[in-house]
């Protein structure tokens, strides 16, 4: 490094102040007896968030070894509060919780989802949520694409699901078409369809 180099010239430095400089005004120890300064602070303990002892160093050392937060709390106070303190102490609430009539709290009573601001009416979307069908099937929403896909009712008995699957694999499958490929989407969604259609017990 080259001392006389113009790089230095550019350099300020701030000139010296030589006024004496007021030392921090401190309080003296708070420990009952003492009469030194209180350079520590310490916390006055739960419920006094924000304030603090002023203690000499000797003193907050003793002060340490025996503070206990938790003090006067039974064990299960202690195990709420450690739990609470995950969130930080928020209010929270479980998933799925469901309020009065077995609808969740604010639900629309015909398709069984909040929509308070009616976003969904505004899409145009229409959400189901799982129901009995009037045969006493629970058709969830699985199921509810699966036969859409075969074009098929809610209320379509297995003889019926089987023959529309057959019928569909008959008009899609390139066999049928002279080797044309085009459908063979449609035919791999129509087997997936009826898979799971299959595995729902429905055929």
């Amino acid at each position: 490094m080259k001392l006389d180099s113009p790089l230095f010239d550019r350099i300020r430095v701030k000139p010296a102040d030589d006024r004496p400089r007021s030392r921090m005004s401190l309080t003296g120890c708070q420990w009952p007896g003492c009469t030194a300064e209180g350079t520590h602070k310490a916390p006055k303990g739960r419920h006094k968030e924000g304030q603090y002892w002023s203690y000499c160093l000797d003193h907050v050392r003793a002060y340490n070894q025996s503070y206990n937060y938790f003090s006067g709390m039974t064990d299960d106070a202690v195990y709420a509060y450690q739990k609470d303190a995950l969130t930080g102490h928020r209010p929270t609430w479980k998933m799925g919780m469901k309020g009065a009539g077995g609808r969740r709290a604010g639900a629309d009573a015909t398709d069984g989802m909040r929509d308070p601001f009616g976003f969904t009416a505004e899409m145009g979307a229409t959400f189901q949520a799982d129901r009995p069908e009037p045969n006493g099937k629970i058709v969830r929403t699985a199921e509810r694409r699966a036969l859409e896909v075969m074009g098929l009712e809610m209320s379509a008995s297995p003889v019926e699901i089987k023959a529309r699957y057959k019928e569909l694999v008959k008009l899609h499958h390139p066999d049928a078409n002279g080797g044309d490929r085009s459908s063979e989407d449609r035919l791999r969604s129509v087997i997936q369809a009826y898979n799971s259609l299959k595995q729902a017990g429905f055929c």
